[in-house]
């Protein structure tokens, strides 16, 4: 059996590119010593044609055994690799004690600050050696194979399913490593050794200086020129794309040198050479570091932004007939509730991405740029009448945003011009139990109602919001379930009341809110079911997010005179002033 073990595969695979399959070691499973299945070939030997191989049958698969405990892996920590897989643990054992006898929380700012970037420099280049180590052996675990795949020896079904076991890393991971180590891996093309897709990329990756994330940044934007041919372009501007974009990520200088030999160590100093020793002939010798670059250093997020330019400079005219087909790909669209949200699903042109983020920076730029108060709201706080300063606000951008989309499609329902259907404007329908709704009072609210539509049910607070800016119309429906009837609207604003409150508060009411009127809903001082009655004088404007949070806030509303008083939380403001909100402009003393 260790004879038929000890044949060469047949494997390789020439002009595919693949690296060919090395020699089986006579000791590397012994889960093999087994009888073979009658007239199975030996491992090693020579199949005639394609046919005969499929008509031989093949031995079945062995047990996965722990690759630590084969004998041809423990021969391996001891033979020639095995002074450099000492160093590592070596090094490894150092790392750990190091890190083991650094209190992390109790650094000062500068030393966290340095101890982020040694461990970030130190991680660099182990994610190297993963990324290229993974390439490999997913090469050689390719099903086409056969019996010679190292995974079909191992005893596992797939080379995802190998990585995993030899790694504990996720499948994800496993293929996102990979699918960059193809690109920055060494080729063997038959008997010829070629370098990687992005030399560039792989010189950077070895030096320790780039990441990974930058560095699949870079081969993605650049993988239509190099690997998948689908754009024309000049191969040299192409590789002068790699390689600025490579210097932009880690602020050195990466190229081709006389001056250095294959190995990568350097024969004479790259910056003291002249210039007529160094060329870019690509012949000329490998990739290595030439020296500091003298511009900025960019994280992997803009390095992205930056291969997307280059793919632009690349191929200028490969926007345009490429707009059709994104704008078919542009989709919108609600997934499953989970938790109580629905996510968002699609994907949007560049154009109406910009157009997104003009509004979404629009609204939300006066609440994130600093402000000086004018000199009639220096005199208000001088007054007593405005709370010094902005009130915090406590959503994230991603909240904001939200609420932004809330306030656009909000307008457009509420717009006259906006279509109708079956004669009606965009209206939500929400049932609820009355006993629900009437018996409940107070923040504490009970049950819940749903919306025609919507599969998730909603809850009495927001039922009542809802009710409290758009009103109610009641259905009475009998024990049969049959409709007896349609009640009046009732508690609901105006269209007249909405435009006056609108003159009176312009926005609105609590202090630093800067939400446009147009998206506001009338909120009822005095609640409806206190008694508190639909009128100008018991209404004001509140934003989505205040309204939904004015029992909560610390926030206090009242009417003196007609006009809306606001009183903040204790922690914005000790002196618990009852202060006028500001008023709309044409409201305001000349």
């Amino acid at each position: 059996m260790d004879d038929e073990l000890n044949g060469s595969s047949t494997a390789s695979t020439g002009a595919t590119g693949k690296p060919p399959v090395p020699p089986i070691s006579p000791d590397w499973n012994t889960s093999l010593a087994a009888p073979a299945r009658l007239n199975a070939p030996s491992l090693g030997a020579t199949t005639d044609s394609a046919a005969g191989a499929a008509s031989s049958p093949r031995r079945s698969r062995p047990a996965w055994r722990d690759p630590a405990d084969l004998p041809a892996v423990q021969n391996a920590r001891t033979g020639a690799l095995g002074e450099k897989l000492r160093a590592i643990d070596e090094a490894r054992r150092i790392f750990i004690a190091a890190l083991g006898s650094v209190d992390t929380v109790g650094l000062t700012d500068p030393e966290i600050v340095a101890l982020t970037q040694a461990v970030e420099a130190a991680g660099r280049p182990v994610d190297a050696a993963r990324v290229a180590a993974a390439a490999v052996i997913a090469d050689r675990a390719r099903p086409g194979l056969g019996n010679a795949s190292i995974a079909w020896r191992l005893g596992a079904a797939t080379p995802s399913e190998l990585l995993t076991r030899l790694t504990n890393a996720s499948a994800w991971e496993m293929n996102r490593r990979v699918k960059l180590g193809e690109k920055i891996t060494p080729r063997v093309l038959g008997a010829s050794r070629l370098e990687p897709v992005f030399p560039i990329v792989a010189a950077a990756l070895a030096a320790g200086e780039l990441g990974l994330d930058s560095a699949g940044n870079i081969v993605s934007a650049l993988s239509d020129y190099k690997v998948h041919g689908r754009y024309d372009a000049d191969p040299v501007a192409v590789d002068g794309a790699e390689a600025a974009l490579v210097q932009n990520a880690t602020g050195s200088v990466f190229g081709r040198s006389k001056g250095h030999d294959t190995d990568g160590d350097t024969a004479a100093d790259p910056e003291t050479e002249t210039e007529t020793e160094t060329e870019t002939d690509p012949s000329s010798g490998p990739v290595c570091r030439l020296g500091d670059s003298d511009g900025f250093t960019f994280p992997a997020d803009l390095v992205r932004g930056q291969g997307m330019e280059w793919r632009a400079f690349l191929n200028p005219d490969g926007a345009a007939p490429n707009d059709a087909t994104s704008e078919a790909k542009s989709t919108f669209s609600f997934g499953r509730v989970s938790n109580g949200l629905y996510p968002l699903r699609g994907a949007v042109t560049p154009e109406l991405k910009g157009i997104i983020s003009g509004v979404f920076n629009t609204y939300l730029s006066a609440r994130s740029q600093p402000s000086f108060p004018s000199a009639e709201e220096q005199a208000r706080i001088d007054a007593g009448e405005l709370v010094p300063g902005d009130a915090l606000d406590e959503r994230s951008g991603a909240q904001k945003r939200a609420d932004i989309i809330r306030g656009v499609f909000t307008q457009v329902a509420q717009d006259p011009t906006t279509p109708t259907m079956a004669g009606m404007p965009p209206t939500v329908m929400v049932h609820v139990n009355a006993r629900d709704l009437l018996t409940k009072n107070g923040v504490n609210l009970s049950g819940v109602g749903w919306i025609d539509g919507v599969d998730a049910p909603i809850s009495m607070r927001t039922i009542t919001q809802m009710i409290d800016n758009g009103g109610m119309q009641p259905v009475y429906i009998g024990t049969n379930g049959a409709v007896l009837g349609l009640g009046s609207t009732c508690r609901r604003f105006s269209p007249v009341q909405r435009k006056a409150i609108t003159a009176r508060d312009g926005g609105c009411v609590i202090d630093g809110c800067e939400c446009p009127p147009q998206w506001t809903e009338v909120h009822h001082v005095i609640p409806w079911q206190y008694g508190g009655k639909t009128e100008i004088t018991n209404g004001v404007l509140l934003c989505w997010y205040h309204h939904r949070t004015i029992d909560t806030s610390g926030w206090q509303i009242r009417m003196l005179n007609g006009m809306p008083q606001v009183k903040g939380p204790p922690w914005l403001d000790p002196e618990q002033k009852w202060r006028t909100p500001k008023r709309h402009r044409a409201s305001r003393a000349a």
